[in-house]
């Protein structure tokens, strides 16, 4: 396999594998969103069941769109602003059990989350396929 292939299929899964937390956490809050409403009023946020809707669309449109390699980098831009504060809020009660794991997984999140945001989402994408096409074009 030429390195290019190989380097763009990384670069997919490395995004499939990086979107599917943030997928898969909308998902949770959808299905429990009495839970999820909870968990936010307990650490202090005001009007959780204000912020239950714009979060999941947050999850699902940034997830989506490093998924999927549209406009990626504003996607990951995004998660990384529901991320940060989210750690903060929720990961850095070291007395719990295994929150000092949490805080280190989202900090490697969100290390993935920047190359993102500076190499883009790479050839297999949307937004690289859509170039190609609008280069057709003209």
């Amino acid at each position: 396999m030429p390195e290019s292939t190989l380097r763009s299929v990384i670069t997919l899964l490395g995004r499939l594998l990086l979107s599917a937390i943030f997928l898969r956490s909308a998902i949770g809050k959808m299905s429990d969103p009495g839970g999820t409403i909870e968990a936010m009023g307990s650490v202090g946020l005001p009007l959780p069941n204000l912020l239950l809707i714009p979060t999941i669309l947050l999850l699902i449109g940034g997830g989506l769109s490093v998924l999927l390699g549209y406009k990626a980098q504003w996607g990951a831009i995004a998660l990384i602003l529901f991320l940060v504060p989210a750690t903060l809020l929720f990961h850095t009660d070291f007395s719990q059990a295994g929150q000092d794991t949490q805080f280190m997984k989202n900090l490697a999140i969100l290390g993935g989350l920047l190359i993102v945001t500076q190499y883009g989402s790479g050839p297999l994408s949307l937004d690289t396929s859509l170039k190609k096409a609008q280069a057709e074009h003209l």
